[in-house]
């Protein structure tokens, strides 16, 4: 691989865990909420979709089959999440939510033709078994709120799968007005309840803003130069980041053996990562 090849594919991994951390974010931005869930979705989108908007500009491609799943899959990640975590608990849909990286792996030499690779099946296997310590204690019986936590999965691997496949401006698109059906389709749950206090209203413009608009317009520009797989990976330093804030911010501190499964976590992302590097072509430049 040449230097050029590896300079990028690094690039793209830092991209990706760049949007990770702002992704990570959104725990204590939402803790700091009293609003409830649905309000918080609809106002964070809604931010969100105006700032890409804004920012890209993109214009309504062609409905190909790709970029409607990728538009779906996007509408659906973001509003199955936060119904999971009000009918479930908040680590279970987080949980349960990243099993959808086994999708990725499993579904990306269908969808994308990209080689299935064992280093990338042992990274995910020991990131998820990180993962099961990091939230020792906090897992337990959800119902249905599990189900749909596992669904929220699903749409996360379509997502990524199909951002990928759709690249440039079928993607950026596709987060734009998946943004925007988000709202669209939260209004008619919260049009009752939309006074916001000036604080909740700053804390909602910077989660939107940064905390999803940001991040994926980092995510994206990430995504053209690493797998699908990989930019799975790497995402999954957002559930492990995300209490660190709390406990920065808040002072709610993590229990051992979370820290024991987040250093699981974050080992079997940068073993993945500095590990040999995917062969890729060279992203066009910038």
């Amino acid at each position: 691989m040449t230097e050029v090849a590896r300079g990028s594919e690094t690039r793209g991994a830092l991209l990706v865990l760049g949007a990770a951390l702002l992704w990570s974010t959104g725990g204590v931005g939402i803790k700091a909420l009293a609003e409830a869930p649905l309000k918080v979705a609809f106002y964070r989108s809604a931010f969100a979709a105006a700032a890409l908007v804004l920012l890209f500009r993109p214009k309504v491609p062609r409905l190909t089959p790709g970029f409607l799943v990728a538009l779906a899959s996007y509408a659906a990640c973001l509003t199955s999440f936060v119904v999971a975590t009000k009918w479930t608990t908040a680590a279970n849909a987080i949980f349960l939510q990243y099993s959808g990286v086994v999708w990725v792996l499993l579904l990306s030499p269908v969808v994308l033709e990209e080689p299935f690779r064992a280093r990338d099946a042992i990274a995910v296997a020991a990131a998820l078994a990180g993962m099961g310590l990091f939230f020792a204690g906090r897992l337990g019986p959800g119902g249905r709120g599990d189900l749909v936590a596992l669904a929220s999965g699903v749409f996360f691997a379509g997502l990524v799968l199909f951002l990928r496949k759709e690249r440039d401006a079928g993607a950026v698109a596709a987060v734009t007005y998946g943004n925007v059906l988000t709202a669209v389709a939260l209004l008619p749950f919260v049009a009752g309840d939309l006074a916001l206090s000036a604080s909740s209203a700053a804390i909602l413009l910077l989660l939107g803003v940064f905390q999803l608009a940001g991040a994926y317009a980092l995510f994206l520009r990430g995504l053209k130069r690493v797998t699908a797989t990989r930019a799975a990976i790497l995402g999954m330093v957002e559930p492990v980041a995300n209490p660190l804030w709390v406990f920065l911010l808040l002072g709610e501190r993590p229990a051992f053996l979370s820290l024991i499964g987040g250093a699981v976590v974050l080992g079997a992302i940068a073993w993945r990562t500095l590990s040999t590097p995917v062969r890729l072509p060279v992203a066009p430049p910038d």
